[in-house]
């Protein structure tokens, strides 16, 4: 089992000593996702597989809350927030813009992009080694600006 995994479930543990509700679920879900694609993939997660189905589930919560933003759901709101601020506390260290130009840099380099024909490549490359520890949109932009 990853260290990750055990991490989680311990937490779970603690928070259902402590009658905490919103860390109970929150931790039972992530345990839950993880079960779900293990059984799916009828394999075992290591850490960066549980990671990415964590930041699958971040993504989730991120597009929930601008969709309930917009409909004025402030009760749901809370509870998404509520859950992302638990989700985050797996996550890696997200990385600054500043430490993100010289994976970019170096990948133009090493595929020679000159061109926005090139940006498929590009994130695909830096997708497997940024994965987690930053927001591929800010990349995407980023790339974009390097290009044109």
């Amino acid at each position: 089992m990853s260290e990750l995994k055990n991490r989680i479930t311990d937490d779970m543990k603690s928070a259902m000593k402590a009658r905490d509700k919103e860390s109970t679920r929150a931790t039972r879900m992530i345990l839950e996702a993880i079960k779900q694609k293990e059984v799916d993939d009828r394999t075992v997660l290591d850490d960066s597989q549980v990671i990415t189905v964590i930041n699958k589930m971040v993504k989730q919560r991120k597009d929930s809350i601008s969709q309930f933003t917009d409909a004025g759901r402030e009760d749901l709101i809370k509870v998404e927030n509520d859950e992302l601020a638990i989700l985050n506390t797996y996550m890696p260290k997200q990385l600054s813009d500043e430490e993100i130009v010289p994976f970019v840099d170096k990948a133009i380099n090493d595929l020679g992009a000159s061109s926005m024909q090139d940006m498929g490549k590009l994130m695909g490359i830096l997708k497997g080694q940024l994965d987690g520890k930053v927001d591929m949109g800010a990349v995407s932009q980023l790339i974009k600006a390097k290009l044109s």
